[in-house]
């Protein structure tokens, strides 16, 4: 067997432009002493409290959340040198370090070699003619999802969306038809990211050992999804098929550049509940957060069925259409803009290193939001909060923008596995729903967004009408 090589050292210091850290100030920000309060108070409302660092102290700002300081960088280029130049200084923030306690030593949370050998073996599922194939799962649960609904009836859209993008992921990752058990399922997954919603409470690892009830309901949850998820690989062993779903392709995988071994189950049981916990609640959060916006904004909405109508003529979706589609795709892309499912990316710097000439230190939390940077007037303009799909179609738009002025899928080698799949299945969803049905907020609606490991719409019940 050979042996996988070392992890490299980390470096002694990583610097942007040349800049000793150690010679450099550190950043503006919140004063030095910290307190279990504030760090409460962040944890209740992060989405607030990234947007009041990056206001008052620009690029660079730093926060005291408890006793550990917290870095939010707000410049493309700052994004760039965390995610992709001196990528190998970071590893995982101590909040998806906690989230081990969920999702073992999946895509999500594995780091070095471990990651590497992981997502080797774990790319081939992800190929866009695999992704093109899996286009009439998508299209059959998303009309499965509209023959449910009928013109007038109510409906809680952020439910809905994860209903169906949970079908899809049970049948495309697991090769499982969960719809049956769709309704418990989701609420376990529902309680399993209530363990994301207080990564930020100090708190949070004393209440992890506690029999509090926040606690109980994620030792349930986490029960229950591995009961799905271990019967899916113990009923595939069993049956010794051949499938072209993600966990075929992940029994059947061999690291050819490693040690020529496979995943044992428990390898397997992280990366399918990572990919499925992610992969389903990321998209049902862009679905329902774009039905939201299209209800906000009458004119795009008739284009987009202008589109469909154009397209499609009556018919159901398929993967040939997904290049079709340009103005479906850019209402998606935009709602991404706004409402970015991956609200925000946490690293750790293992050396301290230099950010806009102020130093960043090491074992600190540094975090790159994507909603900061997806709301900077600097790259979208005088109409940044404006919803607006077609600046997307406009000629070399997305080109013209800084490389990480828009990441919704994160980037550099930890980037978003799924991120062609998640594209195909939105479009496709998008589409086929939007053919038939359009939604509308009912009066007594009050949207919100509640900023956990995702951002997640609460609050979005809505009317359905005919298209």
């Amino acid at each position: 067997m050979r042996p996988a090589p070392p992890e490299p050292p980390p470096p002694a210091a990583a610097s942007a432009g040349g800049a000793d850290p150690a010679s450099l100030p550190d950043p503006p920000g919140q004063p030095p002493r910290g307190s279990v309060l504030r760090a409460l108070r962040f944890g209740r409302d992060p989405l607030a409290g990234i947007r009041r660092l990056q206001l008052r102290w620009g690029d660079v700002a730093m926060a005291r959340i408890g006793k550990r300081r917290l870095y939010v960088l707000s410049h493309p280029e700052m994004v760039r040198d965390v995610l992709v130049t001196h990528h190998r200084n970071f590893v995982k923030s101590f909040a998806l370090q906690r989230a081990r306690v969920l999702l073992g030593e999946g895509l999500l949370t594995s780091e070095g070699e471990f990651h590497l050998r992981q997502r080797r073996l774990s790319q081939p599922a992800f190929h866009r003619d695999r992704v093109a194939a899996l286009a009439g799962t998508m299209v059959r649960y998303a009309d499965d999802a509209a023959n449910r609904w009928r013109a007038g009836m109510e409906v809680d859209a952020t439910r809905e969306m994860n209903r169906l993008t949970l079908g899809i992921a049970g049948t495309a990752l697991l090769g499982v038809d969960v719809e049956g058990e769709a309704d418990e399922i989701g609420r376990a997954l529902t309680d399993a990211l209530g363990l994301f919603d207080r990564l930020h409470n100090p708190l949070a690892p004393l209440l992890d050992r506690l029999p509090v009830p926040g606690t109980l309901r994620m030792r349930r949850a986490r029960e229950r999804l591995d009961a799905t998820i271990y019967r899916a690989i113990a009923e595939r062993r069993a049956s010794g098929e051949d499938r072209d779903d993600l966990l075929g392709m992940l029994l059947s995988a061999r690291d050819v550049e490693g040690d020529g071994g496979g995943m044992t189950d428990l390898q397997l049981r992280d990366e399918l509940l990572t990919l499925f916990l992610a992969g389903h609640e990321t998209t049902a959060n862009a679905l329902a957060w774009t039905w939201h916006l299209l209800a906000l904004h009458p004119r795009a909405e008739a284009r987009l069925h202008g589109e469909l109508r154009d397209v499609l003529g009556g018919r159901a979706p398929g993967a040939a259409d997904y290049a079709a589609l340009p103005f479906t795709r850019a209402v998606l892309a935009e709602s991404m803009r706004l409402h970015p499912p991956a609200w925000t990316v946490g690293r750790e710097p293992l050396a301290d290193f230099a950010a806009g000439g102020y130093r960043i230190r090491a074992g600190s939390i540094v975090l790159v939001s994507p909603w900061i940077l997806h709301h900077d007037a600097r790259w979208w303009g005088a109409d940044v909060d404006a919803f607006r799909p077609e600046r997307w179609l406009q000629p070399d738009f997305e080109a013209s923008l800084p490389r990480f002025a828009y990441f919704p899928f994160g980037g550099g080698p930890r980037k978003c596995i799924g991120e062609g799949f998640a594209w195909m299945e939105g479009v496709l969803a998008l589409a086929t729903l939007a053919r038939r049905w359009r939604l509308r907020h009912v009066p007594r609606a009050a949207v919100a967004a509640r900023a956990g490991i995702t951002l997640r719409p609460v609050g979005l019940r809505m009317r359905v009408e005919a298209a």
